[in-house]
């Protein structure tokens, strides 16, 4: 009796297995289509999810974010787009970046308006002052956020009480030249952002030593701290001073560039400068002008003393007074709506410069 060969009854059996198992055709394996599948709970979606608009949604209400102008658009089903440099600053102010990267966008009403809730309190104007002025038309009281400035001479502050008289801001003294630190600033520097004012600390410039050693000095003993105020250079004249060096505007101007390049490199953010009617006369008529001032006019608006130029703060009072404080202090206003304090005290840094 003949027998089969056992190969292609193996062959014929395996070819019918086959065909049974697969539920895919041939043209689908060659087309190398995916199964559908959902992975865990998410579903994907059959077509790509449309582009959304960015747009300025910190400064708007929920309800004005689908009217709001298209600025920058991130596509959802696309990749992230890599970050933009920051392009440093020259207006009047903290140095602003021009773009910023966008990491993630979520539609929601709480998210646009998370930045007002995180908004620190303003507290009006309770200040007097011993020997008011008659500004005219426009005086401090026109001004929204109110500050002061102080140092050793106020003695022990109650932080908590200056702070409901309308304190706002406060900028305290750190350093004067080469080697002098106000022995009261590491405890007004505490205790200022305790009680919830913004704080910045200043440098009485001394005419007598290098710049170099004054910004290393500055430098050494002002933490780094990216919710300070912008570090402040107070430059003027000062009659009681053992140094009495009249520099050449020129050498004025050489020494305050080299003590704010190298702030403005460890800070990460454009010096402001103090002055007086005198040494602005003499020096500072007309240069800087992408750096923001603090003028001092205690008789007349600063429109009046620095005709032509632009500022951010003004001390317009040497002798107020205040619950707690012992003695007379510096009033200061910011120059700005209370929404133009909020959008410049925004965490901000530059580029250093080379």
């Amino acid at each position: 009796m003949r027998r089969l060969s056992a190969v292609p009854v193996l062959f014929f059996a395996c070819f019918a297995l086959a065909g049974c198992a697969s539920n895919s055709g041939p043209e689908d394996i060659v087309a190398g289509v995916a199964p559908r599948e959902t992975t865990g709970s998410i579903t994907q979606p059959v077509a790509p999810v449309p582009s959304v608009s960015v747009g300025k949604t910190s400064r708007i209400s929920a309800p004005q974010v689908q009217h709001e102008p298209q600025t920058e658009t991130l596509a959802w089903s696309g990749s992230m787009p890599a970050p933009q440099a920051f392009v440093q600053e020259t207006t009047v102010g903290m140095p602003v970046p021009s773009e910023r990267p966008v990491a993630m966008l979520v539609p929601d009403r709480s998210v646009v308006e998370a930045p007002l809730q995180r908004r620190m309190q303003i507290y009006s104007r309770r200040f007097r002052d011993a020997k008011p002025i008659n500004f005219g038309r426009v005086s401090p009281k026109d001004y929204a956020v109110h500050g002061v400035d102080v140092s050793r001479w106020q003695g022990e502050i109650d932080w908590g009480k200056l702070r409901t008289q309308g304190a706002n801001f406060a900028y305290i003294k750190a350093t004067d030249g080469g080697d002098h630190l106000d022995p009261m600033f590491k405890t007004n520097w505490r205790r200022a952002k305790e009680a919830g004012l913004k704080r910045g600390a200043y440098h009485f410039f001394y005419w007598c030593r290098t710049a170099g050693e004054q910004a290393d000095w500055f430098i050494r003993n002002v933490p780094r701290d990216p919710d300070a105020l912008p570090p402040v250079i107070d430059v003027e004249w000062n009659h009681e001073s053992s140094c009495r060096q009249r520099l050449s505007p020129k050498r004025v101007l050489e020494k305050m560039q080299v003590f704010m390049d190298k702030l403005e490199r460890h800070y990460g953010q454009r010096p402001i400068i103090y002055t007086a009617p005198d040494f602005y006369k003499d020096n500072l008529r007309g240069e800087f002008l992408d750096y923001p001032f603090w003028l001092r006019a205690v008789a007349q608006h600063p429109s009046k003393v620095y005709p032509g130029r632009k500022w951010l703060f003004w001390q317009y009072s040497g002798s107020g007074l205040s619950h707690g404080v012992d003695g007379k202090i510096d009033l200061n206003v910011f120059h700005g709506s209370v929404e133009q304090w909020h959008n410049w005290i925004s965490p901000r840094t530059t580029l250093a410069r080379n």
